[in-house]
């Protein structure tokens, strides 16, 4: 395919996939209220048991979730960034397709089997990651509201709330698919899973310092969890990078590891011993030259001066 075709290929597959996308945006507006409830649920429930906690264990009359919008636009734009991310899941198989449409006829057989591996455990290992973060905001706005003070009342703005929970999902999304990372960086040479074993200490320690970054929960036990989780995930991908460098070290010629300019060793190699030269009979040896004692001497040529008279 020519440059031009390349591009044509290209326009033909993102249009595909913006239409795939905003089909289900469509389909998710009418489900936004529904997603958008979910998400409250963890808020809500809080401010009720406190709420009931203030009247003695009574739900007072016309009792509503204390959110609220502060700008005339908000409700509109909740909905549509609601619509927006649902219609986003909604509609990734379709887009991920035309990606992987356009791609795939520049990859060798072995590479796509790896793709395929790779886009088969991307989308379950994000969805992980997304489950465990709204399990952590589940537990940790208890502990972040617990700093309430005794004549202040917690009034949380929707769009704002929606944003710190999508943002916390998508961040622990993307947080597991650092072992697919690893995996890749195994598998296209860059690190062996010796040198990824030896790393561990320090992976683990990076794990535990962006799990108590990002856990908004002031206890331990949240971090604790997201760290080991990391961890373990971790510990697989190098599992997996250690037995991929035994299996290409048993394809591959003994001398594959052997630089171009470094001499291979002969240990494994048995030498036979040189057998004593024999006399080759009816053959003269050649004599040597006589050695002369200095350069020999040059004749002085003749004179040039002659008269052509003289020559003749």
């Amino acid at each position: 395919m020519t440059l031009m075709e390349h591009l044509r290929e290209l326009r033909s597959r993102l249009f595909k996939a913006c239409l795939a996308i905003l089909i289900g945006i469509i389909v998710a507006w009418f489900f936004a209220q529904h997603v958008l409830t979910i998400i409250q649920d963890p808020y809500c429930e809080l401010a009720l048991k406190q709420t009931m906690k203030a009247n003695g264990n009574v739900v007072p009359e016309g009792y509503r979730c204390p959110f609220v919008n502060l700008k005339v636009t908000d409700p509109l734009l909740l909905q549509l960034k609601i619509s927006l991310w649902t219609g986003l899941i909604l509609a990734c198989p379709f887009w991920l397709y035309q990606l992987w449409a356009f791609i795939a006829p520049g990859l060798h057989r072995n590479e796509r089997r790896w793709a395929y591996v790779f886009a088969s455990l991307a989308a379950p290992l994000f969805a992980l990651g997304s489950v465990l973060a709204f399990y952590v905001v589940k537990t940790g706005l208890e502990v972040l509201l617990s700093f309430t003070g005794t004549n202040t009342s917690n009034i949380l703005e929707a769009m704002a709330y929606v944003d710190f929970v999508t943002g916390m999902m998508l961040v622990f999304g993307v947080a597991f698919e650092f072992p697919l990372g690893v995996m890749l960086a195994n598998i296209a040479g860059i690190v062996t899973g010796k040198r990824l074993l030896g790393w561990w200490r320090v992976a683990v320690f990076t794990f535990f310092v962006f799990a108590a970054i990002a856990t908004p929960t002031a206890d331990p036990f949240g971090m604790t969890f997201l760290a080991l989780c990391l961890s373990a995930l971790y510990f697989g991908a190098v599992a997996f990078a250690i037995i991929n460098d035994r299996r290409r070290g048993r394809n591959q010629p003994a001398y594959a590891n052997i630089g171009d300019d470094e001499a291979s060793s002969l240990d494994d190699y048995e030498v036979e011993p040189v057998a004593a030269a024999t006399s080759v009979g009816g053959y003269d040896p050649i004599e040597p030259p006589t050695p002369v004692d200095g350069p020999t001497p040059v004749e002085r040529p003749q004179s040039l001066d002659r008269r052509y008279d003289d020559v003749t």
